[in-house]
């Protein structure tokens, strides 16, 4: 190498052996094995991996939708989101699980579950330290140290902190 010229350093996902020639790329990279999803929106509290698919969400709140689905009314900004909203309805499973085959209408549901063959919990519980596969567990179960009891019952009032609970003790009154 002549004056001044360096070779590109290459980055290398742990998970994949994917090779980046920056590590920024690598760490965006990552949240495709972790799961991760830092771009939470302010209106509806719906997470994203990356930053361009949370700026598309965010526009859907104040921008009219213009493609509709035939199905069900639902309508979406951008066709590429109608289309795989319409796996929902025909049932097509294109991302299939390379350890025991299960198949999934889309890839962050598939990456969700590959946590169940490599052991993964990315969320942990700051209380207790408990660590979870998804988010929305850590979030149900924060609420046994908040002591928080929003389930309850419209016969008798007995509150439940899961909901789970709930239609459990829903069924005394049948």
């Amino acid at each position: 190498m002549d004056g001044g010229e360096r070779e590109p350093m290459l980055a290398l996902s742990s998970d994949c052996g994917k090779a980046f020639t920056h590590k920024a790329q690598l760490v965006v990279h990552q949240r495709l094995h972790t799961g991760e999803k830092p771009y939470e929106c302010g209106q509806c509290g719906k997470s994203f991996t990356w930053n361009s698919s949370f700026t598309q969400h965010v526009k859907s709140h104040t921008l009219e939708n213009s493609f509709e689905c035939k199905e069900c009314g639902k309508t979406f900004r951008y066709s590429s989101s109608l289309y795989k909203h319409s796996r929902f309805h025909t049932g097509e499973k294109p991302y299939r699980c390379i350890v025991c085959g299960k198949a999934f209408g889309n890839t962050s549901v598939l990456v969700t579950h590959q946590r169940i063959h490599t052991g993964e919990k990315p969320y942990g519980c700051i209380e207790c330290g408990k660590a979870f596969i998804k988010k929305s567990h850590l979030l149900r179960h924060q609420i046994i140290h908040t002591g928080e009891k929003p389930y309850e019952c419209s016969k008798c009032g007995k509150a439940f902190s899961q909901k789970s609970n709930l239609i459990v003790h829903q069924k005394i009154h049948m």
